[in-house]
């Protein structure tokens, strides 16, 4: 699994700012008032190829009366335990507080490295009244400055260093995980494929606390099946179990070949599903989309049709997701899903020749070329599938910063078209020729 870095300290001294500069996204809240940042966001960054995933969690209040304080404290404490490398930040403006201390306390007991990240340091004058962090007993200390970048450098320079270098388990066998939302019925459908309840299965939601692999070979069928924990709203998730459920499901989603995405037919696809579905795709993983419990809705002639009109306007642009409807409870087409996960498999592992890609996709690009822009024409040349674990294209051309997103769509729908890459995403590169 890939290494975890956790941001940590009390409230409103940037930590969500930092965050989001080294996802190079504004996904986590900024804002002026301590505790916007009520529980962890996750994310994914690289520094000098090593790539690890952050975690930004809310500002830590010891002994505070505040219930949502007490809450992001243990989510704090939590992401500690998790995290292979805790930044700990403070704020140079307002030198060393009381809560500072209590971090600092906290984390000197901890047996992972700590870097402590004085931010807000932009002048010689802040550089010389970082001195003081010193008393705080974690050693040397790192100066930046969240909102213009200064120092991050020298910080992720001597982070990645000591992440632990993971490698991925070496195996023939492709995995194939299990995930959506809690009580979608993911261990009854493992369970009802193996032959036997060797998962303990249940009506309460978050039954599975962890992801456990299954060997599966039948049929003439042979890899690994990933049993997730149900992976719920963050403010939703209470127990410190649960926790890390959610972010073994998210290292599972990261570490598979085929997502089988499973939902509750009667719960439908909602927001949460869909994140789910968007974490997968980001992740560039095969997609296989499962509607459980088909049995228990009221069908009429259109049903099918018009559920699966619902779920491709919800993941639309990438429309082109196999979806089955099955019930787990009656076995009704659980192998056929299997069937289909392979073949997503398939898709995501294949690779087009170098010449027959040109010759289907020259003509192609030469009827419908890309518009003008500025009043130049690009001129596409020569196309490539680059040598990744995964479908990505690179088009060579005169003026690559000149194609826009919409006529990359209409590349990746003509790829799709003519070579079958049903269920897995697709990426684009435009290069200089």
């Amino acid at each position: 699994m890939g290494a975890i870095v956790a941001i940590v300290g009390r409230p409103n001294v940037g930590k969500s700012t930092f965050f989001n500069r080294l996802i190079q996204r504004r996904e986590a809240i900024v804002d002026a008032v301590s505790g916007v940042t009520r529980d962890r966001h996750y994310g994914k960054s690289d520094w000098n190829g090593r790539e690890f995933s952050l975690i930004d969690t809310g500002g830590y209040v010891l002994g505070s009366d505040d219930v949502f304080e007490k809450e992001i404290d243990r989510q704090v404490e939590l992401a500690i335990g998790e995290a292979d490398a805790i930044i700990f930040m403070v704020d140079v403006e307002s030198g060393i507080t009381g809560m500072d201390e209590d971090v600092a306390k906290l984390l000197r007991k901890v047996d992972r490295p700590v870097f402590l990240a004085v931010n807000k340091v932009d002048n010689t004058q802040r550089m010389a009244d970082a001195v003081e962090f010193y008393a705080l007993g974690l050693g040397e200390y790192y100066t930046l400055s969240s909102i213009n970048g200064s120092g991050t450098g020298e910080l992720l320079d001597a982070l990645v260093e000591v992440l632990p270098d993971v490698k991925e388990e070496e195996s023939e066998l492709p995995r194939f995980a299990v995930v959506g939302r809690p009580n979608a019925g993911k261990s009854s459908f493992i369970n009802a494929l193996i032959g036997e309840d060797r998962y303990i299965v249940t009506d309460i939601a978050g039954t599975t606390r962890d992801s456990i692999d299954t060997k599966y070979n039948q049929f003439g069928f042979e890899f690994n099946l990933v049993d997730t924990a149900g992976i719920r709203r963050k403010s939703k998730v209470k127990e410190d179990l649960e926790f890390y459920s959610v972010m073994r499901s998210v290292r599972a989603i990261e570490h598979c070949d085929v997502c089988i995405l499973m939902l509750d037919a009667t719960r439908g696809f909602d927001g949460q599903v869909e994140n789910i579905f968007w974490l997968a795709q980001r992740n560039n993983k095969g997609i296989v989309i499962l509607v459980n419990k088909w049995d228990l809705v009221e069908k009429e002639t259109n049903s099918v049709k018009e559920y699966t009109a619902k779920i491709k306007q919800a993941i639309a642009p990438f429309e082109d997701v196999p979806i089955l409807f099955i019930s787990v409870m009656t076995k009704q087409r659980i192998y056929k899903a299997i069937e289909t996960a392979v073949d997503v498999f398939k898709n995501r592992s294949k690779k087009i020749v170098t010449r027959k890609l040109n010759d289907i996709m020259l003509p192609i690009i030469e009827h419908t070329p890309p518009p003008a822009y500025k009043g130049k024409y690009v001129k596409i040349k020569f196309c490539t599938q680059l040598p990744t674990p995964y479908p990505q294209f690179a088009f060579f051309c005169n003026l690559p910063q000149y194609v826009r997103d919409p006529y990359k769509r209409f590349l990746e729908n003509k790829l799709r078209e003519h070579f079958d890459f049903t269920g897995v995403p697709i990426t684009i590169f435009m290069r200089k020729k």
